[in-house]
């Protein structure tokens, strides 16, 4: 059995600083691979430096929506970095208005650039959102997102909203919010989304799945998360841990596919 965790943050702290036992305790749990997810570009080659030294750790490049401090990137800025074979995705971007107040074009503009960058490099997206359901959808059916496609990550809305997500051509990624008591909205997702079209991840170091909720998040409980869902679907956890590790290979193409996830 091969789990992935298809976003997570291993060069943020505490995970960086015990980094070998965190990959260690990751095999013990099946879990095979990795997306280490940019959220700037200030510690974008850190991030980098991970999927370089690791077979089995990939990138993504990208400012998080709610990064203001940093470089806002263009477009041709994003495609430079993303050139990488190393870097399997554009993000993580997208639109979070529940942390930023005020008028948020900047973060409408950013997103869209980040689209633009995705389609120049046919990279997939992964895709943030928060509070802010509608415009996210509208900027991406605007930007052509379809075209390249992508994942909407750490996915915290009601069937309504994923299935709008679905209709676009993207994947549905949930995390450990899913075991949570008050998610049943969410584990109404999990039930209803293809088979083909689901991922799995632990946005670590945040959002660890129950037992360990309120605790530092680390990709072995991403397995937390597998036996939630199979729960919920009825399904044996190899079916699903087949099922989210081929769906991760087949829309992260510039990654190396395992054997098992190629026939």
């Amino acid at each position: 059995m091969i789990l992935v965790d298809s976003h997570c943050h291993i060069d943020f702290e505490p995970l960086q600083a015990d980094l070998d036992g965190v990959l260690a305790r990751a095999q013990d749990n099946d879990v095979g691979y990795l997306l280490c997810v940019s959220v700037n570009l200030e510690d974008f080659p850190r991030v980098q430096a991970l999927a370089n030294q690791y077979d089995h750790v990939y990138a993504s490049v990208g400012v998080h929506p709610n990064e203001q401090e940093g470089l806002d990137p263009s477009v041709d800025e994003l495609v430079g970095l993303g050139q990488d074979p190393r870097v399997i995705a554009v993000g993580e971007t997208g639109l979070d208005y529940f942390r930023s107040e005020g008028d948020l074009d900047w973060q409408r503009d950013r997103f869209a650039r980040h689209i633009q960058a995705a389609h120049a490099l046919a990279k997939p997206l992964i895709i943030h959102m928060r509070d802010a359901a509608v415009d996210t959808l509208d900027i991406m059916r605007a930007e052509e997102a379809r075209d390249v496609g992508g994942v909407m990550h750490c996915f915290a809305e009601d069937w309504t909203v994923a299935k709008k997500a679905l209709d676009l051509g993207f994947y549905i990624s949930l995390s450990g919010i899913v075991t949570f008591k008050s998610a049943e909205n969410l584990r109404e997702v999990a039930r209803k989304v293809p088979a083909d079209r689901l991922l799995i991840e632990t946005d670590s170091p945040y959002l660890a799945p129950v037992p360990y909720r309120g605790k530092t998040n680390e990709p072995s409980y991403v397995r937390h998360v597998a036996e939630c869902i199979a729960e919920v679907r009825d399904e044996p956890l190899e079916q699903v841990a087949t099922y989210t590790t081929e769906n991760f290979f087949r829309l992260f193409s510039a990654a190396a596919a395992p054997e098992m996830a190629s026939h």
